[in-house]
């Protein structure tokens, strides 16, 4: 991998890490669902005046913004806004690579092969844990199920994509992003009333506007641009596990910008996640290379 893709990858780690942290400011400065509305908004306009629509089918635009813009990011922002830790999120979030690979067993008639049900196991356990593993920072059961559901959403967008075919990674994200707000406000003026939504918007200060611009302008916009040309341009093979950084850069941020601290067993669910993580993408190269060798000559 060239040295400036290489930058790219860790921009995207860092970038998304930190998102979460960044995601608990805002939800604790705004309602959730303005939150969600006031994201989405912003990724979308101006940008769609200059950026042309993505070329495939309308459904699939339709279903990239139903799924991991507005379905992810509803039981995202809910869950950290109920008390899921910033940094726990970070890392049950990736349990939708599992769920990609369910869902695409199931609408793609993909095969689920021994090492993806070893991951997944090893995942439901090392979540076990952090919901148990007691520590300094609570896990609330609400926050944690939300968070699941979000990563569900977030892997029916990935089968979406599947089905889509190649797509320019900027042109979707943007018309994607047209769906989001008129539902975020639909749910923060039933939910959240509109008292609360015009006293927060009235009352917005600085803290707002930056947090607007990160997770619009940079965990969006350039976080996905980025990662859709290392994808275009490297194996999948080898962008994918890049993404295992992401939740280490989540709970070292939420331990050092938040203050939560969390208990061994807490930890060690999260280290049992990863691994999990780790067999469900390398466990089917391992198996090869193990037969390779068993194999007589």
């Amino acid at each position: 991998m060239p040295f400036k893709d290489i930058v790219a990858a860790l921009i995207v780690i860092v970038v998304w890490g930190a998102n979460f942290v960044v995601i608990k400011v805002g939800v604790d400065t705004v309602p959730p669902m303005l939150l969600g509305a006031l994201r989405f908004f912003f990724v979308a306009f101006p940008a769609v005046f200059f950026v042309p629509h993505p070329r495939v089918h309308w459904k699939y635009v339709v279903g990239y913004g139903a799924t991991i813009c507005l379905g992810q990011f509803v039981f995202l922002f809910l869950a950290i806004y109920l008390g899921m830790p910033a940094g726990l999120a970070s890392l049950v979030l990736q349990a939708q690579a599992f769920f990609t690979v369910m869902i695409a067993a199931v609408v793609l008639h993909e095969r689920v092969r021994p090492h993806h049900v070893l991951g997944m196991g090893l995942a439901v356990a090392g979540l076990v844990l952090l919901d148990t593993g007691g520590g300094q920072t609570a896990v609330p059961l609400l926050g944690f199920v939300l968070t699941l559901v979000a990563a569900l959403s977030w892997a029916t967008g990935n089968v979406t994509l599947k089905c889509a075919g190649p797509v320019s990674m900027l042109s979707l994200v943007v018309w994607g992003a047209l769906l989001p707000p008129v539902p975020f406000l639909l749910l923060s003026l039933g939910f959240e009333g509109t008292g609360r939504v015009a006293d927060s918007l009235m009352h917005a200060g600085w803290r707002l506007v930056w947090v607007v611009v990160y997770l619009s302008g940079i965990a969006t916009l350039v976080g996905y641009v980025l990662w859709g040309r290392l994808l275009a341009r490297h194996p999948v093979a080898k962008v994918a596990p890049l993404s295992l950084l992401i939740p280490v850069v989540g709970l070292l941020c939420a331990d050092w910008f938040l203050g939560e601290h969390l208990g061994f067993w807490q930890w060690a669910g999260g280290f049992v996640v990863l691994i999990g993580l780790v067999i469900n993408l390398f466990g089917g190269r391992w198996l090869a290379r193990l037969r390779g060798v068993l194999q007589p000559s």
